[in-house]
């Protein structure tokens, strides 16, 4: 658990990778569908109402990152504003969205696998759920070292069948111009009534833009560079999402979509559908790119999660079997079981949807918070007008209130259910700062930071994830040449 050491400063184009990457992923695969259900092809409307919020979002973590220009994420920007106990009601939230995120994705593969076997069982499917989390739990066991050789090859492969997916379908659709008009005609055949509803599903698919901020003490002067790069970064992922969303809707009538669960399987068939083997192929490929991307997910956040527990259980907040490292590998395997276990249980009990909207829930709680955070933070610091930041220049107060504003309903609409599942699961972390804070006076649950914030840092290094990833091979080529 050393952290990582740069030789250089992370500039523009690797946060904007980083913030793009850290968005970008399986939930594209899982969500793509799900809004079909509630409004049809007007769910078009709430991929950018969503993209605007998750920007706006961003932008608060961009804030506090340079109020607060260290590492530590929510954590650190809730404890320099309020102190130690709202640090930890932010870290633990945090760590119950992580999980159910997690969950998500033993359900979200077996979905996917019925494409290629239609006539699976429950029991089948539960069998495979075990499966998946175990296989997954054991690279990661095994060594982080493993664990990233495995998230090297399924970030690059995970990405790939999106971008096919998008040039064939255009294409399609240019070939056959009534295809599109019959399909996302009527717009809003089912109103816009559930608009809400939708809206936390997709809100998910954006999570992940938080992640740029975390190594802020790497970056050339973040102040600018972060709130730059989290702009162009969500305006290139609410792109790629509509893009994609585009394309599935204007290729697969909504009512198809609404039961469909593997909708962008069934839009790659339908967009290379010259010839039966071609279609074959296009559901294929986006198929196995799903399982792919999923599977993905789960290893990188399987490797995260484990990190957070294991320093939160190193300082005393968690049960000391947790911070227990295997004797060959080195890794908390405890840690690793524990949440592949918890995780487990919640994929065989709660539905897609349900796991989705606990986690937003989760996540619009930190959100909230952090936002919040921004205004005491910029009263703390009291800085003069020369000193304000980047953003406090140009908007003033707008943004964080705006932030504030988002969260809050983001939390309402999760529903009264979700949201007493939420406020129980959040009240459940304080008798735990109770019975263990005393001993370790919270103050180093920082450090769980900071192990998450290494092995983030050197993801960025190892992968410059994303569309980038090909251009930093190009640049590093050609550096090396310049050099001999």
């Amino acid at each position: 658990m050393k952290n990582g050491q740069t030789s250089q400063k992370l500039n523009l184009f690797d946060v904007t990778n980083l913030v793009v990457g850290g968005a970008v992923g399986a939930d594209i695969y899982i969500v793509a569908s799900l809004g079909s259900a509630y409004l049809g092809p007007a769910s078009l409307l709430v991929w950018l109402v969503a993209g605007a919020i998750a920007m706006i979002l961003a932008l608060n973590f961009a804030e506090a990152a340079a109020l607060v220009p260290r590492v530590g994420g929510s954590f650190a920007y809730a404890r320099e504003a309020w102190g130690d106990f709202a640090g930890f009601l932010v870290g633990w939230p945090l760590w119950i969205a992580e999980v159910a995120a997690l969950a998500v994705m033993p359900v979200a593969f077996v979905r996917y696998l019925t494409y290629f076997v239609p006539s699976l069982s429950f029991a089948e499917g539960v069998i495979i759920k075990i499966l998946f989390v175990v296989i997954i739990a054991y690279v990661n066991v095994r060594g982080a070292k493993e664990a990233g050789r495995a998230n090297d090859v399924l970030t690059i492969a995970k990405l790939s069948p999106l971008l096919l997916l998008i040039v064939a379908g255009f294409v399609y659709l240019t070939l056959n111009p009534g295809t599109a008009a019959s399909n996302l005609l009527p717009f809003a055949p089912l109103g816009l009534g559930n608009f809400g509803q939708a809206l936390i599903l997709i809100v998910w698919a954006y999570a992940g833009f938080e992640l740029a901020v975390i190594p802020s003490g790497e970056v050339e002067n973040p102040t600018k560079t972060i709130p730059k790069a989290m702009v162009i970064g969500m305006v290139i992922v609410t792109l790629f999402y509509v893009l994609t969303n585009f394309v599935v809707l204007a290729a697969v009538n909504w009512t198809v979509l609404q039961t469909d669960i593997t909708p962008l399987a069934t839009a790659g068939s339908v967009a290379l559908s010259y010839t039966p083997t071609l279609a074959l192929i296009g559901g294929a490929v986006l198929g196995i790119g799903a399982l792919i991307s999923i599977s993905g997910f789960d290893e990188s956040g399987t490797l995260s999660t484990s990190r957070l527990s294991y320093a939160i259980s190193l300082e005393g907040l968690f049960p000391k079997f947790l911070s227990r490292l295997h004797p060959r590998f080195g890794t908390p395997y405890n840690a690793i079981i524990a949440q592949s276990v918890i995780a487990l249980i919640a994929s065989l009990v709660g539905g897609l949807t349900q796991l989705i909207v606990f986690s937003t829930f989760n996540l619009a709680f930190v959100y909230l918070v952090t936002s919040a955070a921004v205004l005491t933070l910029r009263e703390q610091k009291k800085h003069a007008a020369s000193e304000r930041t980047y953003l406090e220049r140009f908007t003033g107060p707008v943004i964080p209130i705006a932030g504030i504003i988002l969260s809050t309903f983001l939390i309402y609409e999760c529903g009264i259910t979700a949201v007493a599942f939420g406020v129980a699961s959040i009240l459940i972390g304080i008798p735990i700062y109770v019975l263990y804070a005393p001993r370790t006076e919270i103050a180093t649950l920082k450090k769980d930071f900071y192990s998450t914030e290494a092995i983030l840092a050197r993801r960025t290094r190892r992968e410059r994830v994303f569309l980038g990833y090909v251009v930093w091979l190009i640049r590093k080529a050609v550096a090396r040449r310049s050099k001999t």
